[in-house]
């Protein structure tokens, strides 16, 4: 039983290791086509509107009387937050109306939330505004004093192409280390239900309650594995608003509900909020290296886990089975 228990941790152990050089060389893959074939032109395009983002840049960073730690702290929250709660909107306007009804059919677990209790809609967001004001602005401000002690790049001057698209990367495989550990350690049973439990009172997510949460939950684990990778490589301010931007677009689409065609999958996040102890990260390499996406692998969602490149819906390409008459 100890050997067969140790194969199967060398098996996961194996697997997880194959799957992070998959995606690895995918990414070092992606990086040389772009540079062999599409950079040229992607850099003709950034170059020739080159002065158009550095004027706009420098026009921004004049509009808040070229304070930069004022800029980074309110700017950057207030940027966040609009971005935040105007895509957020967009699904929460879907689940609200149930229309346009053919959007019902991407529903990952259909005829949840339907209709959407507009009592608990109302408490969560209050809670998510209160997060993202009374915990993310004293975040801001040592977030930027910090990234001042380790050393930023001239505010004024934007970052490369290169250089833009060499940390993205980067940036998601520290977010996957920081959000697999700091999130299963708010599901230790110690803790669980003074911090994390208040998260999983959804177990069909809705867009915004992404930061519906105890507040040490938010600077801990939704803030902290963000903005660890822009610190630890002493990223350009512009490069890490970037990178919030499309850390937020990303938690909006794996609570949204929905699994929508040509868009990043929501299945994994979804499955977690429906299991509670399954599917811990974001990209799923820890989850596959610790085996806490076992019952997910066995479960027809992971089937449904890909990218749509077609209008039906993933439920429609992976129907359930139907239960066998007696």
């Amino acid at each position: 039983m100890v050997g067969e228990k140790q194969q199967q941790g060398t098996g996961r152990l194996a697997s997880s290791l194959g799957s992070a050089l998959v995606v690895l060389a995918s990414i070092v893959v992606v990086f040389a086509a772009f540079r062999n074939s599409l950079t040229w032109h992607l850099q003709r395009f950034w170059g020739a509107s080159g002065d158009f983002w550095q004027s706009n840049w420098e026009w921004a960073l004049d509009s808040y009387g070229q304070d930069e730690e004022k800029f980074y702290v309110f700017g950057l929250t207030l940027l966040t937050m609009t971005v935040f709660w105007g895509i957020g909107s967009i699904y929460i306007f879907l689940d609200l109306t149930n229309w346009p009804k053919f959007m019902r059919k991407y529903k990952i677990q259909p005829g949840t939330n339907e209709p959407l209790d507009k009592f608990k809609l109302i408490q969560g967001a209050l809670q998510g505004v209160f997060n993202q004001i009374v915990v993310g602005l004293p975040v801001a401000m040592l977030a930027y004093k910090l990234m001042q002690w380790r050393g930023m790049p001239p505010t004024r001057e934007l970052p490369t192409f290169q250089r833009v698209l060499f940390e993205l990367p980067i940036f998601i495989l520290i977010e996957e280390f920081g959000f697999y550990y700091s999130h299963r350690l708010l599901h230790h049973k110690s803790i669980y239900k003074y911090i994390h439990k208040k998260h999983h009172e959804w177990t069909a997510p809705v867009s915004v309650m992404a930061i519906y949460c105890h507040p040490v939950e938010h600077f801990f684990s939704n803030m902290f594995p963000i903005l660890l990778g822009p610190f630890l490589l002493g990223s350009h301010m512009a490069t890490g608003i970037l990178w919030f931007i499309l850390a937020i677009i990303t938690t909006l689409n794996d609570h949204s509900g929905y699994h929508m065609p040509f868009a990043f999958s929501s299945e994994f996040h979804d499955f977690h909020h429906l299991k509670f102890n399954q599917c811990f990260g974001v990209l799923g390499l820890l989850d596959r290296l610790h085996g806490t996406d076992a019952v997910f692998r066995k479960n027809m969602a992971f089937k449904r886990h890909m990218v749509v490149t077609s209008f039906k819906s993933a439920r429609e390409l992976y129907p359930d089975e139907l239960k066998k008459s007696k």
